[in-house]
């Protein structure tokens, strides 16, 4: 349950800092009945959780053939967990508008656009969730992923309810502190991951 819950806590922090998909759940919140708000945070859960899994298996099998390569995916995960967790500290969010009276379609052509399109959101999830799997005993990388994948109903689905509920108090203040606090809880698992780059370092010296 331990890795679950780091699991469940890492994905939190990655999937909660305020970039284009949460945007757009956000402005569809605001703006929307509950039916279309709830539909369009379903359809943006299922893209982000199939790009986990890809990113934490995919990477996962090829270094687990490669110590070498097991190490150089830690050692340069960490250090990209640790930037974005230092960006999220340093970035300005807003709540701006956003196009959100479009078909479902549309909606769905766009998640999958955003996601699985975009180089930087696979290089970082690659590397990020990579280094984790790494850095996990065989036996409880199910564990840490399904932790992820939870992270991205529970965020989803949660501030969907959060903002249709409470509509008037979401502001650009909000916004800042969640990114705060992701940013930190972020640079910290990139020190962890550091450390575990250290340590398989030393014993294949």
């Amino acid at each position: 349950m331990n890795h679950y819950l780091q699991g469940l806590l890492m994905g939190l922090a990655y999937v909660a800092p305020i970039g284009l998909q949460n945007l757009f759940v956000i402005n569809t919140a605001l703006t929307q009945k509950k039916g279309r708000v709830f539909l369009t945070a379903l359809i943006v859960i299922f893209f982000d959780v199939t790009l986990a899994f890809a990113c934490f298996f995919g990477a996962g099998a090829v270094m687990e053939k490669s110590n070498i390569l097991k190490v150089l995916i830690l050692f340069i995960g960490s250090l990209i967990v640790i930037y974005i967790g230092y960006g999220l500290l340093k970035e300005k969010v807003s709540m701006r508008e956003t196009e959100v009276n479009i078909s479902i379609t549309k909606v769905i052509t766009s998640a999958c656009i955003v996601t699985w399109f975009n180089p930087q959101a696979i290089i970082d999830g690659t590397m990020m969730l990579g280094a984790f799997r790494a850095s996990l005993p065989a036996t409880e990388s199910m564990k840490f992923i399904l932790g992820v994948t939870s992270a991205s109903c529970l965020w989803f689905l949660g501030i969907s309810s959060f903002i249709s509920l409470f509509s008037q108090k979401f502001d650009d203040k909000v916004l800042r502190g969640i990114n705060l606090v992701c940013g930190i809880v972020i640079i910290f698992y990139g020190c962890k991951l550091f450390y575990s780059f250290i340590q398989i370092l030393q014993g294949l010296v």
